[in-house]
């Protein structure tokens, strides 16, 4: 199962990018509820390894499950 990134929380700092060994992590389109960019996890290509939630310093931002209703990519 792959991992979330809760659209509305991110702040896009995207340290989540870099450390992503797949580069399943990709920029979304305008800003979310808070006025910031955001990233997106696609689901296909996610390995669910989890580091994105170990070094993503948001607390809530991203969440080990995957729940398309908490993150959109535009």
């Amino acid at each position: 199962m792959a991992h979330t990134i809760v659209t509305n929380v991110c702040e896009g700092i995207a340290d989540c990018v870099e450390a992503c060994p797949v580069a399943c992590i990709h920029p979304g389109k305008g800003i979310n509820k808070k006025g910031t960019n955001f990233y997106w996890i696609d689901y296909d290509t996610c390995i669910d390894c989890g580091i994105c939630l170990q070094v993503c310093p948001v607390n809530g931002a991203i969440i080990p499950e995957e729940r398309p209703n908490l993150q959109r990519s535009n």
